[in-house]
C-alpha cells in the first residue's frame, strides 16, 4: 500500500466536491460500519467502496480503482491477523472443529472474526479513497474558512497526512538500502521479519526529525504565524452533487443504525 494517501490528480466527480464533504461522508460511511452487525450490509458498504474508487477513476484514469484494489488487499491481510486471534480466543458458541478436549473453534469466533474484517474494511476504505481524490491545500483552506479553525491547527492536521506517504517512501528507501547490502527480508516467519525492521525506524526517526525541521523552517519564511482565514483567496462553494454525496453517507449511516 507504498504511497496510499498521495493526491491523485484528476478531472473525476469526486475531485470537484468540496473538500469538507467528502471528509464528513468518509467519517459517516466509518461509523456506519461500527453501528451495524450485519453482514450484507457490511459487504454493502465495501462495495460501494470499491464503486467510489471506479467513479474517482474519471476519464483519465488517475489510477484510484487500482489503489483502491491494492488497499481492499492490504487490509485483507491486515484482517487475517484478527481474524486467526478472534477465532483462537473466543469460547462462546457451538464448537465447529474440535482442537483437543478444551480447546475447539466456534460459531461465535467465526462470525466475530468475520464481522472484524468487514467492519475494519468498510471503515478504512472509504478516509482512503476520498483522501486520495482531495488536495491538502484545498482541505486545509475549507478547515479555516468553513470552521473557523486556527490556521497553525489545520496546517498541523494537513501536515500529519501529507508525512504519511513521505515517511512510507523513506522507509521503503532505508529497506532497499539494507537489501543492497545483502540483508534478506523476504522470511516467511513474520516475528523474524518484525525484529529485522524495528533496528529500522532508528534511522527513519533521524530522517524524519531532519524533514520537520526544514518543512517547519520553509512555513515560517512563506509566513507561517501572519496567515489566517482571510488568506486563502479561493473560494469553495457547494454544489448539488455534494448535497446528493452528504445525503448518500447520511442515507448509509441511517440503515447501519436502523439494521
Amino acid at each position: 500500500m507504498k504511497g496510499f494517501l498521495d493526491y491523485l490528480d484528476g478531472d473525476s466527480i469526486l475531485h470537484k466536491m468540496h473538500p469538507l464533504i467528502k471528509i464528513l461522508v468518509s467519517f459517516l460511511i466509518c461509523t456506519g460500519a461500527f453501528s451495524s452487525s450485519n453482514y450484507f450490509y457490511l459487504i454493502g458498504i465495501v462495495v460501494f467502496d470499491m464503486l467510489m474508487g471506479l467513479v474517482g477513476n474519471g476519464k483519465n484514469n488517475c489510477g484510484l480503482f487500482k489503489r483502491s484494489l491494492g488497499l481492499l488487499y492490504g487490509l485483507f491481510k491486515m484482517s487475517l491477523f484478527l481474524f486467526i486471534l478472534q477465532v483462537l480466543v473466543i469460547r462462546r458458541g457451538n464448537v465447529i472443529l474440535p482442537m483437543g478436549p478444551k480447546f475447539g473453534i466456534t460459531d461465535e469466533g467465526l462470525k466475530g472474526g468475520l464481522l472484524i474484517i468487514l467492519r475494519l474494511t468498510g471503515a478504512t476504505l472509504p478516509l482512503s479513497i476520498l483522501i486520495s481524490v482531495t488536495n491538502l491545500n484545498d482541505l486545509s483552506n475549507t478547515i479555516v474558512q468553513v470552521l473557523h479553525v486556527p490556521y497553525k491547527y489545520a496546517f498541523t492536521f494537513t501536515s500529519a497526512i501529507r508525512f504519511i506517504p513521505v515517511f512510507s517512501a523513506e522507509m521503503a528507501g532505508i529497506i532497499e538500502s539494507q537489501k543492497a547490502r545483502g540483508v534478506d527480508f523476504e522470511i516467511k516467519n513474520p516475528f523474524k521479519k518484525l525484529g529485522m525492521i524495528i533496528p529500522l525506524c532508528f534511522p527513519l526517526l533521524i530522517s524524519s526529525v531532519r524533514e520537520i525541521e526544514s518543512t517547519a523552517t520553509a512555513a515560517e519564511l512563506r509566513g507561517f504565524y501572519l496567515r489566517t482565514g482571510k488568506s486563502c483567496s479561493k473560494v469553495y462553494k457547494i454544489h448539488f452533487a455534494d448535497v446528493v454525496f452528504f445525503l448518500i453517507g447520511g442515507a448509509i449511516l441511517a440503515g447501519g443504525i436502523i439494521i
